[in-house]
């Protein structure tokens, strides 16, 4: 049975812990869907606050999320360290594929 896009990044959003940050890309590759990165911040725009928006950055560690300073605090809340819109450190910042 194959699931769908929304259900597999929903999945993969739901596992991310406290301190823990991923790109756009990342989730994509994880849920199934590699190269669908886009495709997973339009997925996060029409979601809104119910899954860890603010842990997916861009590719560098770069903040792209609509209100950049609500992101910055909540990842400096769960101590990742923001430094000029990007992320500098992380308790992790790259997934290893499950499943």
């Amino acid at each position: 049975m194959t699931r769908s896009f929304d259900d597999a990044v929903l999945e993969v959003l739901r596992r991310l812990q406290p301190g823990e940050v991923v790109t756009y890309g990342e989730v994509a590759e994880e849920a199934g869907f590699p190269g669908a990165a886009r495709a997973v911040g339009t997925f996060l725009r029409r979601t809104g606050e119910e899954v860890p928006w603010w842990r997916v950055v861009a590719a560098g560690g770069h903040l792209r999320a609509p209100d950049r300073r609500l992101q910055t605090e909540l990842l400096r809340a769960e101590g990742v360290v923001v430094r000029s819109g990007r992320v500098v450190a992380a308790a992790r910042q790259t997934r290893q594929p499950t499943g």
